[in-house]
């Protein structure tokens, strides 16, 4: 189920489209995406370092994914995001149409 949501999400968020992926940023007139691993993050209980080395990805991509400054998705760092926190795709990625 976790990989089907990444699969389809994926598809939905063209990762060759994503060239400014931030909180503030726009995806030119199509709204833009909100990560919300920060809030995830805190809820697990588990600390940075902890997290980092259970989901194996490097300080600085947790640090570009709770900012929401990571200019590029990466699936197979989402697939660990998602396993290590026991959550959905959908629980992490938030889609804010323009209008909003």
């Amino acid at each position: 189920l976790l990989l089907t949501n990444v699969y389809l999400i994926s598809k939905i968020v063209c990762v060759n489209t994503l060239q400014h992926f931030s909180q503030g940023t726009k995806l030119s007139q199509n709204g833009s995406i909100k990560v919300h691993l920060s809030e995830l993050l805190k809820e697990s209980g588990l600390s940075k370092n902890k997290f980092c080395q259970k989901a194996e990805i490097q300080r600085s991509q947790l640090n570009g994914y709770i900012n929401n400054t990571i200019t590029r998705l990466d699936t197979e760092v989402l697939v660990r995001i998602c396993r290590t926190l026991n959550c959905s795709i959908a629980d992490l990625l938030e889609y804010i149409p323009d209008n909003q």
